[in-house]
């Protein structure tokens, strides 16, 4: 019989002890979060209430906008909480559904772009039938088998890390609940873990990453055959936004789960978890957004409306 108490409470690390730079890094991702709200739940209002902007390419959009919201939501308020408090704690089951609603989210995010890379070869390559092959009967089941897959995936990691023993160390050398940091502090053997993380994000990487190169093979055979220069500019615009948002988003991920667990160091993979989970959700409404003409349109017609408003407000 082993002699050990099981442990009931975990402590998030974070990045630093020291108060004056916890209070720096408090305001600074305090701002990251409130951009990062503003950004993409002001990205979603504007695709619903604007109808120029009610098409599948907008739907994905706003569906990308509202899981980024939901992504940095699972982890940053957490997060800053930790930076003003001396209790870092968090109870087992909050670190379990803190684990589950992120390998959810992030997962989901790959499979979201993969369809959105679909979509947008069949827009560029085939624009006459694209309202005939991308209606809500094919839309809908990819971003549901989207949030299925993530949700599936998320579950197989929670329940396996969280069916380990942790009985030396509960301080988790992170800011929030990851697979790496967690398997690190368990007592029990995690080669079983190492596996499931390896092959399944490896499995989702290579098939997400696959139909994306794909579909942008078939759209540069498309802008080839485009004659007119303006043509060819408006569709680099609009998929060059997609593929900086898709490669920023990948590289990230590859380099933090697809390797051999020796080669974790878990301080350096602290910061570049951060990058992928409150930062790029903070940039995709910037990538996606701003160089886009019709979003860039429905955004101006809802200030000058509100203008126009308050204009008539005051002078009443």
């Amino acid at each position: 019989m082993k002699n050990f108490t099981e442990i009931t409470m975990f402590i998030l690390m974070g990045f630093t002890n020291n108060f004056e730079l916890q209070v720096i890094l408090f305001f600074v991702f305090l701002a990251i979060y409130l951009f990062t709200l503003i950004g993409n739940l002001g990205l979603v209002v504007l695709v619903i209430g604007d109808s120029r902007l009610h098409n599948p390419m907008y739907y994905f959009l706003s569906v990308l906008s509202f899981l980024d919201a939901c992504f940095s939501s699972v982890i940053t308020p957490n997060m800053l909480v930790n930076f003003m408090s001396v209790n870092k704690a968090i109870s087992f089951l909050g670190c379990a559904t803190q684990m589950l609603l992120a390998v959810t989210c992030g997962t989901t995010e790959c499979f979201l772009l993969a369809a959105m890379a679909y979509d947008r070869y069949v827009a560029i390559y085939n624009p006459l039938l694209y309202s005939v092959h991308m209606s809500p009967r094919v839309y809908v089941p990819l971003i549901t088998a989207s949030f299925a897959g993530g949700i599936l995936h998320g579950t197989l990691h929670t329940v396996a890390t969280f069916s380990l023993s942790f009985c030396a160390s509960n301080e988790i050398r992170h800011v929030f609940c990851d697979i790496p940091p967690i398997l690190a502090i368990s007592c029990s053997d995690t080669h079983i873990n190492q596996l499931l993380l390896f092959y399944f994000v490896g499995l989702i990487e290579t098939v997400t990453i696959s139909i994306v190169l794909v579909s942008y093979g078939f759209i540069l055979l498309a802008i080839l055959r485009i004659h007119s220069a303006e043509g060819r500019q408006k569709v680099f615009s609009t998929c060059g936004a997609h593929l900086t948002g898709v490669s920023i988003y990948h590289g990230t991920i590859l380099f933090m789960y697809v390797r051999p667990s020796s080669s974790y160091a878990l301080d350096h993979d602290m910061i570049v978890s951060t990058f992928y989970t409150v930062l790029i959700t903070m940039l995709n409404p910037i990538i996606y957004s701003l160089r886009n003409k019709d979003v860039k349109e429905a955004m101006k017609k809802v200030f000058s409306k509100n203008w126009f408003l308050n204009k008539v407000h005051f002078e009443h």
